[in-house]
């Protein structure tokens, strides 16, 4: 499975930093960009090895006691309904972005720093990345889990 970011138009902004740190966001890649990478406004693969939370102990522990986020990787927290949706970073020493969803629908993004990073909003559906792979991703953008 992969996880697919589908922008809803316009310039991307930075996600909301949770402290003063700089982020792990790179430079702006538009179509001017030499980097030969794609506009802003096509779809991107966010995440290439995606883990789906479905117990409740998968969605307790989230990334807790692990050493490092997976590069490509994302974990995603499927929910029945709509309702305020909290993570903390207790026991997760390195930084995340992420990314609360309402029926595939970007409502929040927020760069959680490790260990004391704290955030919430409503979703029926959390994905957690590395820092930094949301950083194009923004309120009314479009994410969808792909079967490959």
């Amino acid at each position: 499975m992969r996880l697919v970011h589908y922008p809803a138009g316009g310039a991307a902004d930075d996600v909301e930093a949770d402290s003063d740190s700089d982020s792990d966001s790179g430079p702006d890649s538009g179509p001017d960009s030499d980097t030969g990478s794609e506009p802003d406004s096509a779809p991107r693969t966010l995440a290439t090895d995606v883990d789906v939370a479905e117990t409740t102990l998968e969605k307790a522990r989230g990334f807790m006691f692990r050493l490092s986020a997976p590069e490509g990787g994302a974990l995603v927290f499927p929910f029945d309904d709509v309702d305020t949706r909290d993570l903390h970073m207790l026991f997760v020493p390195f930084a995340l972005d992420a990314v609360w969803l309402v029926d595939g629908e970007v409502r929040t993004v927020k760069r959680l720093r490790p260990w004391l990073g704290v955030g919430w909003a409503a979703a029926d559906t959390v994905v957690e990345l590395p820092a930094g792979a949301a950083a194009d991703v923004e309120p009314g953008d479009r994410i969808e889990l792909v079967e490959d």
